[in-house]
C-alpha cells in the first residue's frame, strides 16, 4: 500500500509535467497558409495605355489576344480570322494559305517579316515555321530569317522548345531533339505500343532531357536523357488508359519534376528518385504555369464548358482547386499573382503566405 501510493505520488507530478509541455508544444505556430485575395477584374475591350516600364503580359481569348499589365491595364486588343502566335516578346496573326507573315514586338513596332510560307510558332523569345506538308520546321532569328531546318517524311504530330534546345515528334514513333544550334542531340523511338505515334512531347530547359507521351494500345509516358551520343531512357510507365489526341507534356524550371496529361488525369513524375503520382482531372488539360518561386503549380484544365484551375503545392501535393463555365480561357502568373482569362475578361489573385 505505501509502495502504491508513493508510485502515485510520482506519477501525478510526470503527467502534468507532460501535459503543460503538450500545451506549449501545440500553441507553437505550425506554419503558413497559403491565402488568395482577388485584386481587380477588367474587360478585354477596355484599352488603357501602359506605364513606362510596365511588365506587358500576353493573352488570347476566343478570337482575340492582345497584352495587358500587372495593374489590370488592357494596353492592347486584337482580333484575329484563322491563327495567332504570341508571346511576352513577338506576336503575329497569319491565315491558312499566308506565303509571308509579318510579326510585332509586343509594343507594336514591327520586329520582321517571315517571307517563308508556313505557320509560325511562337514560344517565349523562340520563333518557328511549320513549313508546308506538316512534316518540316524551321527554326527563324529574331528578324524573321532561317536559321536551320530539319526536313522528315513523317507528319509532325509533338513539338516543343526550351533554353536549351527543341523537341520533335512524329506520327511514326520518333522523338527527335535538337541543340540550340539545329544538330540532333537525341534520336529513338519510344516504342513499346501496337500503334507508334508521339501525341505529346517537351525537352528540359539544358536540352539534355525529353519526355513524351507515345502510342496508342499499351500507351506509356517516356523520359529520356542525352548520354555520351545516345538516349537512355530513365523512366517510362505504361499508363493503363488511351488517349486519341494530342496532348500536353510540361517540364519544371529545374527540370526535376514533368508533368503529362493522360486521359482524365494528371501524371506527375519526380525525376530526383524516379517516383510518380496521378491526380484526377476531367477533360483536356490546356495550360500548366508555376509561381515564380516554383512553390506553386497552376494547372487549367477544359471539360466542354467547365473549366478548372487544380492548384498544387510543392510540385505533387493537391491543395486547392475551382471551377468556372466559360467558352475560353488562360492563365499566366507573374511575381506573387495568378492572372485568369475567362471569355472577355482578366483577374488578378494576389498569392500570400499567412
Amino acid at each position: 500500500m505505501n509502495f502504491n501510493k508513493k508510485k502515485r505520488n510520482y506519477l501525478i507530478p510526470s503527467v502534468t509535467i507532460f501535459c503543460i509541455l503538450y500545451i506549449i508544444l501545440a500553441m507553437r505556430p505550425t506554419g503558413t497558409e497559403i491565402h488568395f485575395t482577388p485584386e481587380w477584374t477588367e474587360d478585354i475591350h477596355h484599352i488603357r495605355e501602359a506605364n513606362d516600364g510596365d511588365t506587358l503580359i500576353p493573352y488570347r481569348l476566343s478570337n482575340s489576344f492582345g497584352y495587358f499589365t500587372e495593374d489590370g491595364r488592357i494596353s492592347s486588343h486584337m482580333d484575329f480570322q484563322f491563327k495567332s502566335a504570341i508571346s511576352h516578346k513577338w506576336y503575329c496573326t497569319y491565315l491558312q494559305n499566308n506565303t509571308y507573315t509579318d510579326f510585332f514586338l509586343a509594343d507594336g513596332t514591327k520586329a520582321g517579316t517571315i517571307t517563308e510560307a508556313g505557320f509560325p510558332f511562337i514560344d517565349d523569345d523562340r520563333i518557328y515555321l511549320m513549313l508546308p506538308g506538316g512534316t518540316s520546321f524551321a527554326k527563324l532569328s529574331a528578324t524573321g530569317e532561317r536559321q536551320w531546318a530539319y526536313e522528315n517524311y513523317s507528319p509532325l504530330t509533338a513539338f516543343s522548345s526550351s533554353k536549351g534546345g527543341t523537341v520533335a515528334g512524329y506520327a511514326d514513333g520518333s522523338i527527335i531533339s535538337f541543340d540550340s544550334e539545329g544538330k540532333v542531340s537525341q534520336k529513338f523511338n519510344p516504342g513499346g505500343s501496337d500503334i507508334e505515334v508521339i501525341l505529346g512531347a517537351d525537352i528540359s530547359e539544358d536540352g539534355n532531357i525529353v519526355a513524351c507521351v507515345s502510342g496508342q494500345d499499351n500507351q506509356r509516358f517516356v523520359v529520356a536523357e542525352r548520354n555520351s551520343g545516345h538516349s537512355r531512357i530513365i523512366y517510362h510507365e505504361y499508363l493503363g488508359s488511351q488517349l486519341n489526341r494530342q496532348t500536353l507534356v510540361k517540364f519544371t524550371r529545374k527540370s526535376d519534376f514533368v508533368y503529362y496529361n493522360f486521359k482524365d488525369g494528371l501524371g506527375i513524375v519526380n525525376l530526383s528518385n524516379s517516383t510518380s503520382k496521378k491526380i484526377p482531372i476531367k477533360g483536356k488539360i490546356t495550360q500548366i504555369e508555376f509561381s515564380d518561386d516554383d512553390e506553386l503549380v497552376f494547372v487549367l484544365s477544359r471539360d466542354r464548358s467547365t473549366y478548372t484551375i487544380t492548384v498544387l503545392e510543392k510540385n505533387t501535393h493537391q491543395m486547392a482547386s475551382f471551377s468556372f463555365a466559360g467558352e475560353s480561357s488562360f492563365i499566366q502568373t507573374r511575381k506573387n499573382s495568378l492572372f485568369i482569362g475567362r471569355n472577355n475578361k482578366i483577374s488578378r489573385i494576389s498569392i500570400s503566405r499567412k
